[in-house]
């Protein structure tokens, strides 16, 4: 890393201010503490880091930027075999970004939307995501961030600004 490069941070894009072998260190504003999780993150919690991808790099995954639409909860963890499920409750304001089997970033991580409820989805985790990630220590009551799929924020806003939006 080198100063003045992003990287993500449990899913949020932050600007690197610091290196100093291989640790880092970022500015985080009062905004990003009021709309993420970082403000709970405790010294020693395992944290999610992404290194922004390059231009010109092979694109092998779901676009992710780091721009945190929101915060859920994790509502329920089970094991299936090896895989494991996280059911996620999200707040009413994004039902109109997710779709069954579109995309999702939880901490950063990209995931597919497996099953979509009324204020839930749930994600299933493969086996190498699950231990090479944060999910695995993330229990029921655990706050996430979530960055829920780029074109799909892209058309939702086209429709409203065209009135194709419904009142609730």
């Amino acid at each position: 890393l080198r100063l003045g490069e992003s990287v993500a941070v449990n899913g949020v894009c932050l600007t690197v201010t610091g290196v100093a072998g291989d640790a880092f260190t970022a500015d985080v504003g009062p905004e990003t503490l009021r709309v993420t999780t970082l403000g709970q993150a405790a010294t020693g919690d395992p944290l999610n880091l992404e290194r922004a991808m390059r231009g010109d790099a092979r694109f092998g995954g779901h676009f992710v930027q780091g721009h945190v639409d929101g915060v859920g909860t994790v509502a329920d963890v089970r094991a299936e075999g090896d895989a494991h499920w996280l059911t996620i409750a999200f707040p009413a304001a994004a039902a109109a970004l997710l779709v069954a089997k579109g995309a999702v970033a939880v901490d950063g991580i990209s995931l597919t939307v497996a099953a979509l409820r009324e204020g839930q989805f749930d994600v299933m985790i493969v086996p190498f995501t699950w231990q090479h990630t944060n999910l695995a220590v993330r229990r029921r009551g655990d706050s996430v961030n979530l960055e829920f799929d780029m074109v799909g924020k892209y058309v939702a806003r086209a429709a409203e600004l065209a009135g194709l939006t419904r009142e609730r």
